[in-house]
């Protein structure tokens, strides 16, 4: 490809890249109090306005070595974590991470996790790319919705 059409083909890329990452609303971001070294979990609900298709394909966070998508899954009378692969985002739907559902695991927790701080979480999405967001770390007992003022 000569050098004139790879500009051409980057400055083509460049809106649609832009326009798939501004169609997704990220609102909510929160997790629970946690000790260092353990395990936390992320939630938070994304919003597709698009008429494309989404994925989380992973999330990381220099809160934790190693992140992984997990959800919830009932085997006979317990209820079991579960690594997923990807969480689909269907265009025009909202999808909810939150307790007993889909979640981000934060696995070995490089810090503890304060209550009233925040901490950065990096989510990829296979067209929107890489968002980066802040949760809020509320009480270790904490659970869906808004906190309470």
């Amino acid at each position: 490809m000569t050098t004139r059409r790879m500009l051409i083909a980057a400055a083509l890329a460049t809106p649609l890249a832009a326009q798939a990452q501004t169609t997704l609303q990220i609102t909510q971001p929160w997790t629970r109090a946690a000790r260092a070294g353990g395990q936390g979990a992320g939630y938070l609900t994304i919003r597709n306005a698009g008429a494309e298709a989404d994925r989380l394909l992973s999330a990381s966070s220099p809160a934790a070595p190693r992140m992984e998508l997990h959800t919830h899954i009932r085997e006979g009378d317990v209820m079991r974590m579960r690594p997923v692969n990807d969480i689909p985002v269907p265009a025009g739907q909202t999808v909810q991470l939150q307790p007993s559902g889909l979640h981000l695991m934060f696995i070995g927790l490089s810090d503890e996790l304060r209550q009233g701080s925040t901490i950065p979480v990096t989510l990829v999405f296979e067209r929107a790319g890489a968002v980066t967001v802040q949760l809020e770390v509320r009480a270790a007992g904490a659970r869906a919705g808004h906190h309470g003022h």
